[in-house]
């Protein structure tokens, strides 16, 4: 399995992660539940309407952390904007629960991928694993 691979199925297994943004001097965390593996990039989505798009567009840099089964995740790195309609579907299709609420063809649906980044592996027990975006 493939570094990627391997960060993908943690996130998509633990089912909610918890996304880091800054605004100003203060940090913001929230729960997510939204990931997407496409083109060997890890993706997420959200509304452009929403503080989170704001804080990312403001300042790109994030992390997210999720746990499962005695190990957690922590990818720190910098998100970019993939304003294709193909993605957003793909997204969407995954999520269909989303699409009471957002539309490949509306100006909300926002879907960012990872551009640059780096995940660790840990766990109480073992000695963390780093892996490169």
């Amino acid at each position: 399995m493939s570094s990627i691979d391997k960060v993908f199925s943690f996130l998509n297994e633990a089912g909610t992660y918890f996304l880091a943004t800054v605004e100003g001097n203060q940090p913001r965390v929230r729960p997510f539940g939204t990931v997407m593996l496409y083109e060997d990039k890890i993706y997420i989505q959200t509304g452009k309407v929403k503080d989170v798009s704001k804080q990312i567009a403001a300042n790109p840099k994030v992390e997210i952390s999720a746990f499962k089964n005695g190990e957690w995740i922590r990818i720190a790195g910098e998100l970019a904007e993939d304003p294709r309609r193909e993605v957003k579907v793909a997204m969407l299709d995954k999520y269909p629960d989303l699409k009471g609420m957002y539309s490949a063809d509306d100006d909300n649906t926002q879907v960012l991928y990872f551009k640059s980044g780096k995940a660790t592996f840990s766990s109480f027990t073992a000695a963390p694993e780093v892996v490169e975006l």
